[in-house]
């Protein structure tokens, strides 16, 4: 299937979207405590996604029964929302996709609950920066792999590895279109990027090895294979035509 240029008319309805997943997002932070379970948490997803005139994309995809992906610890990424209780100290990723007005915009960051350890938190900040560094690739003209190409240089500079088994990918009229986006890759391969295009970027660093483990019991969460910690941060990027915009950085985080 071919890379999808979108239209300034899909571009808007697509930017609305992301918009609308970054302010859940932002909305989450005054519940990420201790004492509230993952299964709590996604049903204060689905109330402000739908409240906000959304549906949550995750819900109903190829089985999912949730409205977001609430990834603790070790989960690498797909987290089942449950009765895990957030407790101090936990790293939890969360993951919203909105669809609003027939568009979609998919974004995910890292929740700190209450103290967490130096341990944690360099590797959250080194994710971030990834993330960062990837974006900053993007630009007409530029190959894609660039962009797996400074998130696996970055990451493994700081000892930590990145996930291979799942990547990036296009969106914005379908969920999950072309083109994917890994994020370890060489320099000046892939796609051409060009004006017009929008993907996400969302690398998954781990402090142990890259490899990924599928729970069994609910086909979804991806684990480390060595319950070492991973983190990760998400964005809906379009590339322009001077560079990109990050749709889903309504708050200018990066």
């Amino acid at each position: 299937m071919a890379i999808v240029i979108k239209t300034p008319e899909q571009i808007e309805g697509i930017r609305k979207s992301s918009q609308l997943a970054a302010k859940t997002l932002k909305h989450l932070e005054q519940f990420i405590k201790a004492g509230i379970t993952t299964r709590e948490l996604d049903q204060i997803v689905e109330t402000f996604v739908r409240d906000n005139g959304a549906i949550p994309a995750t819900k109903g995809y190829k089985g999912y029964k949730y409205a977001s992906c609430i990834s603790p610890n070790e989960v690498v990424c797909h987290g089942v929302p449950n009765d895990y209780t957030l407790k101090e100290g936990d790293i939890v990723n969360i993951d919203v996709t909105t669809i609003l007005g027939g568009f979609f915009g998919d974004t995910c960051k890292m929740y700190t609950v209450g103290n967490v350890s130096e341990y944690a938190q360099r590797l959250i900040d080194v994710t971030k920066e990834c993330l960062r560094l990837g974006m900053n690739e993007v630009k007409p003209n530029a190959h894609l792999g660039n962009v797996g190409a400074i998130i696996a240089n970055h990451a493994h500079k700081h000892g930590y590895s990145v996930v291979f088994e799942f990547c990036g990918h296009g969106v914005g009229i379908k969920f999950h279109e072309e083109p994917d986006v890994p994020h370890i890759a060489e320099k000046n391969t892939g796609p051409i990027l060009k004006e017009g295009m929008v993907f996400t970027i969302e690398p998954m660093i781990n402090a142990g090895k890259a490899r990924c483990k599928i729970d069994r019991k609910d086909g979804w969460t991806a684990r480390t294979i060595d319950g070492r910690l991973s983190a990760q941060f998400e964005h809906t990027i379009l590339v322009t035509a001077t560079g990109y915009e990050a749709l889903t950085d309504v708050y200018g985080d990066f």
